[in-house]
């Protein structure tokens, strides 16, 4: 496992209904820890969590070699652990836990506080190891990394896909969909119907920097727009490539709109 990555959206750690603060992500490797809560002289965080419902340490987060735990560190609050991306799955970890380990590859972590919404930020774990297939009963040796490990029942690799479509369906040697086609392409999915452009250019940015290694210098208006067109490129061209998305993933997206019309049209 090469490390997680841990987001604090902005306004995740506001106080009375108002935005504060910027977006933060925290890239951490094993070994390392970052802490989260409201902080204080004595008590400085990493991810910072302005309520006065959550403590000034709240817990911390640490990774291993092959997965991330949280601790927490308050002595009367339970946090949640989401799959955003499951059935509902959750974990709660309870007050004063340490080190429990975390299973899913995309979470949301939650606190609670005295008004009708919560505090939570996310933590992205890559690079998950598997088993290799033909060695499940052999030698125990050094253990093999999947090379680009895609969670095929994902939201991301859902929007992977829309993007792989077009030139799945040759009908485009070059274009790939730009990110509002592709939330309008994913709109009567069941999992999609929240969907927004800004979480759509966040699972992007999560495919090319954290599952893809595709790496880009941060730019600026016209030419960051250019930059990002490029990433999506980038990332179709590689899976592609490499066999990570096929013809059979394409019956993972809706069916297109006038194509039921089409096939009625066939058969009158």
């Amino acid at each position: 496992m090469s490390g997680v990555v841990i987001h604090l959206p902005r306004g995740k750690g506001d106080t009375g209904g108002e935005t504060h603060g910027e977006a933060v992500t925290l890239r951490l490797g094993p070994g390392e820890v970052a802490r989260f809560g409201r902080g204080s002289a004595a008590a400085p965080v990493e991810l910072r969590l302005d309520d006065e419902a959550i403590s000034r340490l709240a817990g911390e987060i640490r990774v291993t070699d092959d997965h991330w735990q949280l601790s927490n560190l308050s002595p009367t609050q339970s946090y949640l652990v989401e799959n955003p991306e499951g059935a509902g799955e959750y974990l709660r970890v309870p007050p004063r836990r340490a080190g429990a380990p975390i299973p899913f590859e995309f979470a949301r972590v939650v606190l609670p506080t005295r008004r009708n919404t919560s505090v939570s930020f996310q933590v992205f774990a890559p690079d998950h190891v598997y088993l290799d297939a033909d060695g499940l009963g052999g030698q125990w040796g050094s253990r093999t990394v999947t090379a680009y490990s895609l969670d095929e029942t994902a939201l991301y690799f859902l929007i992977l896909v829309a993007l792989c479509e077009p030139r799945l369906r040759d009908e485009s040697p070059v274009a790939v969909p730009t990110t509002p086609q592709i939330v309008e392409r994913l709109g009567a999915h069941p999992a999609c119907a929240r969907l927004t452009a800004r979480a759509v250019s966040s699972h992007i940015d999560y495919l090319a920097d954290e599952k893809m290694r595709i790496s880009a210098p941060a730019e600026a208006g016209p030419r960051r727009e250019a930059r990002r067109n490029g990433k999506r490129e980038a990332i179709v061209g590689l899976v592609l490539r490499f066999g990570l998305v096929r013809e059979e993933h394409l019956a993972l997206l809706p069916p297109r709109a006038g194509a039921a019309g089409q096939e009625r049209g066939t058969g009158a």
